[in-house]
Order: structure tokens, then C-alpha cells, then sequence
């Protein structure tokens, strides 16, 4: 028997004058053929979150806040063969952006091909840790325009080296997982509280990244030879270590932020974006002059990666990142995201049940 879904739910909404969220009565979404509609359970919080709340040119008034997710089926559109009602899954939306779209509340709206089966051994609150950061590390590793590595379970053939920039950090901590589990040796900075972490992960080598001669040490663990680099803070003097630590060959960094041109002299050096959202299937705007349309092929590349989650996490080789509940549910969240604000998150992902 299908559930009762109510007309009505409790969600965290973007409101103004003055600029804030709110939990709110707002409607529970209506789905499309292709989608489902999911009771959330647990929800994780990310940077993005608080910057659709701060800066007006991207988050909308109106819309429901969150991003990543884990839930129950309890709806499925009419083309909908690969979920059913009862179904545990995870996923990743744009919170922020529309009325109809957000994870920080009762219920959501997704299409069905951009979740994942959230396997028994695994709780929601673990499974909600493996979206925005995950997806965006897999976006930046292995799409061919990005990095373009190759993508597990296949092996690269040669031990080439990657750098992961902030490896400590959630991405980071995909990432090392990710290029470590496609063959890859990895070299990554980190604060040194957070180096043991990073090795468990997967780096063969990390550094601390306030150390002025952290470049050097970098060429010298690596012969030189990095090949590939993955930027996940891309702030402050971030860009140029990036660029700085790639091999003679030079090569493409790829970058969460804007890109600075300014922050290396070489010429054989490529500081590139990768935005998630470009995933999701629909056009959008990430404030005055960033248009982003519609990037099917950005969306094709996640869906079929997302089909190889529940084996990777169920043979051990993706690890959830650590868990931090912070007790009270949605009403909690503005208090989390300051929390966030004031930079006092480290290694951990905070998540909240609903």
C-alpha cells in the first residue's frame, strides 16, 4: 500500500527583508514522469548551502535550502522503472534555486536516474555524506572534459601521480578514495592533524599545505611528476601550490572556485571550473554573466557512474565520511550553517535527521 503523502510539509526556506531561512509550511513538490518523490530521513549540510543564503545573485527567495540527501520512495512517476515505493535512497538536488527543488525538508522531487540505492549496511546519515562532495570529486576526476582519469573499478596503467589540494576536506576525502581506488598514487596537503586521515584514505604522501616549502616537498616525494591536480579549496594561495606542483609536462587544474589566472605565470598550466549543479538537468544561473545551460552530457556521465555505488561502498572500497548529528532536525540548521560560516567545520560532515 502506496503511503499517505500530505499536501503540505515543513521545510527550510529562503526568505528576505531581512535575508534569512525560515522553516515554513510549503507545499510537498508534485512530481514529473521521470521522477520520484522521497520522505527525507537524513540530510548533510555543505559551503553551498550558506552561500545560497548569503548571496542574494544565487540563492532565491522562496525556495527550499539543502542539497544532500537520503531517504524513502513514496512516489514514482509513470516512466519510472528503476525505483519503487519503499525503496532506500540517496542523491544530490539544487537546493536554493526553485520552490520545488531542496533537500532541507519533509519531502523532495528528483529524477529517478540521479539517485542511488542506499544499501542495508549503510545508514542514511551516512549515505546523505556521499553526494555533494562525492559526486562533485567523480565530476572533476573522470569526466572527459574535466581530468578525464580513468574510472574505477578499472585500474589506470600507469602510476601516475594526482595531487589532491585540501585532501581533508569533504571532497578532498572523495577524491583520495576515488583516484586511489582507480590506481593512481596520490599526493595531498592537509593540516597535519588531519594527515593520518588522509593516508587512511588512500595518499601516499601528504604535506602540510602552510608550509612554505610545501611545493618542493611535493616535487620531491612525486620525482616531479604530477600529472593531474584537483584543487578542492581553490582560495587563497591554493591555486598557485595547484599549479606550481604539477610535473614539467604542465597540465590542467581543476578548480571549485573561480579560477585565478593571476595566481601562476606558467603557460603550460590550465586552471579550470567544475560546477556540479551542470549534473542535474537543468538550466540555471549562478549570478550575473554565469548562464549555465543544460549539460546532458554532464548528466549522462553521473547517472552511470551512480549505478556503481552500492558495490563500491558494499566491498569496502568507498568509505561515508564522518558523521557529525547535530541533534534538532530542520529547525537546527541555521544554527548549523553558522556554525559552517565561521570555519570551524574539519573533516567531518555535519547531518541532520528529519
Amino acid at each position: 500500500m502506496s503511503p499517505v503523502i500530505p499536501s503540505t510539509m515543513k521545510a527550510l526556506v529562503i526568505e528576505d527583508d531581512p535575508r534569512r531561512v525560515e522553516v515554513k509550511d510549503h507545499p510537498v513538490p508534485s512530481i514529473a514522469d521521470d521522477e520520484i518523490l522521497v520522505k527525507t530521513v537524513a540530510v548533510s549540510q555543505n559551503p553551498t548551502d550558506f552561500k545560497h543564503v548569503d548571496w542574494v545573485r544565487i540563492g532565491r527567495r522562496g525556495s527550499v535550502l539543502g542539497c544532500d540527501f537520503s531517504g524513502i520512495v513514496v512516489k514514482v512517476g509513470k516512466n519510472v522503472t528503476s525505483r519503487k515505493v519503499g525503496d532506500r535512497v540517496s542523491g544530490f538536488v539544487h537546493g536554493g534555486a526553485w520552490p520545488d527543488e531542496g533537500a532541507f525538508a519533509e519531502y523532495l522531487r528528483t529524477p529517478a536516474e540521479l539517485v542511488w540505492p542506499v544499501p542495508d549496511s549503510l545508514k542514511h546519515e551516512e549515505a546523505a555524506t556521499l553526494n555533494c562532495a562525492f559526486w562533485t570529486a567523480v565530476q572533476a576526476l573522470f569526466h572527459p572534459t574535466r581530468l578525464g582519469l580513468v574510472e574505477p573499478p578499472e585500474k589506470a596503467k600507469n602510476s601516475e601521480w594526482v595531487l589532491i589540494y585540501g585532501g581533508s576536506s569533504s571532497v578532498g576525502q572523495c577524491a583520495v578514495q576515488l583516484a586511489h581506488l582507480a590506481g593512481y598514487k596520490v599526493v595531498s596537503t592537509a593540516s597535519p592533524r588531519n594527515h593520518e586521515l588522509v593516508k587512511s584514505l588512500g595518499a601516499d604522501a601528504v604535506f602540510d599545505y602552510k608550509d612554505p616549502e610545501v611545493i618542493s616537498k611535493i616535487k620531491q616525494a612525486t620525482g616531479d611528476a604530477v600529472k593531474y591536480v584537483l584543487d578542492t579549496i581553490s582560495e587563497g594561495d591554493s591555486q598557485r601550490i595547484s599549479a606550481e606542483s604539477l610535473g614539467p609536462q604542465g597540465g590542467t587544474v581543476i578548480v571549485l572556485l573561480k579560477p585565478q589566472p593571476e595566481a601562476t605565470s606558467r603557460k603550460d598550466v590550465k586552471l579550470q571550473h567544475t560546477l556540479l549543479y551542470t549534473v542535474l538537468g537543468r538550466e540555471f544561473d549562478y549570478g550575473p554573466g554565469a548562464d549555465y545551460p543544460v549539460a546532458p552530457e554532464d548528466r549522462a556521465h553521473m547517472v552511470q557512474f551512480l549505478t556503481k555505488m552500492p558495490k563500491f561502498i558494499e566491498d569496502g572500497s568507498i568509505k561515508p565520511l564522518k558523521v557529525r548529528l547535530w541533534e534538532g532536525g530542520l529547525n537546527a540548521i541555521p544554527e548549523g550553517l553558522q556554525y559552517m560560516r565561521e570555519g570551524k567545520v574539519s573533516a567531518e560532515k555535519i547531518v541532520y535527521r528529519i
